[in-house]
């Protein structure tokens, strides 16, 4: 534990942790180029940079939490890239929904996002999204003033909700729920915690 806390002080912590959350698109990149993505790479493609978009956005919800169980302040300084690499699978996944699944059909795109309830939810969250990456440099601190950057930032929350939900409805269709109620007790949990907090402060 205390060589992991100490790894975590490294100024090279940080590109180790860039180089580990790229590992996803370098292997789904090197399978599409492959053609070893089996016989729908279209969805897979789509699943997967969807999957690693919410598994990335729980690691960074969870950041503060462990910060304040382990004690380590350290892990601080990794949100805001967690962050970065949340967006930029967010960014992926709606690139495979135009490009695969629309044809960069940008009439038929913005129709099928208004009639499709588990679209549009993904989308707001993608759009919330683009709000915290662009905000997201000590610049933006600067110029929106601390109060309003943490109120933006605190968005976070509804995107964990709508992620959650536009999860929920593309899996209904298939009636398959048990990754659903994974990432849910997950996201209750981080938000429970982040409420016990906040009443306990008050």
């Amino acid at each position: 534990m205390h060589f992991l806390q100490h790894f975590l002080r490294l100024s090279s912590a940080k590109p180790a942790l860039v180089l580990c959350g790229l590992v996803p698109f370098f292997w789904l990149f090197l399978a599409a180029s492959q053609d070893a993505l089996g016989a729908n790479p279209a969805e897979f493609l789509s699943r997967a940079t969807g999957d690693w978009t919410l598994r990335l956005l729980c690691i960074t919800l969870a950041i503060t939490p462990l910060r304040q169980f382990l004690g380590w302040p350290e892990l601080a300084r990794f949100r805001r890239m967690l962050g970065l690499l949340t967006y930029f699978y967010a960014l992926l996944h709606l690139l495979c929904y135009s490009w695969l699944d629309m044809g960069f059909d940008w009439a038929e795109t913005v129709r099928d996002i208004a009639k499709r309830p588990f679209i549009w939810a993904g989308f707001g969250a993608f759009v919330l999204l683009t709000l915290l990456a662009a905000t997201s440099w000590n610049r933006a601190v600067r110029w929106l003033g601390s109060k309003r950057w943490q109120r933006l930032h605190q968005s976070v929350y509804a995107i964990a909700g709508l992620s959650l939900l536009h999860f929920f409805w593309m899996r209904s269709g298939k009636n398959d729920f048990t990754e659903v109620w994974v990432y849910a007790t997950l996201i209750t949990v981080l938000m429970a915690w982040r409420v016990r907090r906040w009443l306990a402060k008050t």
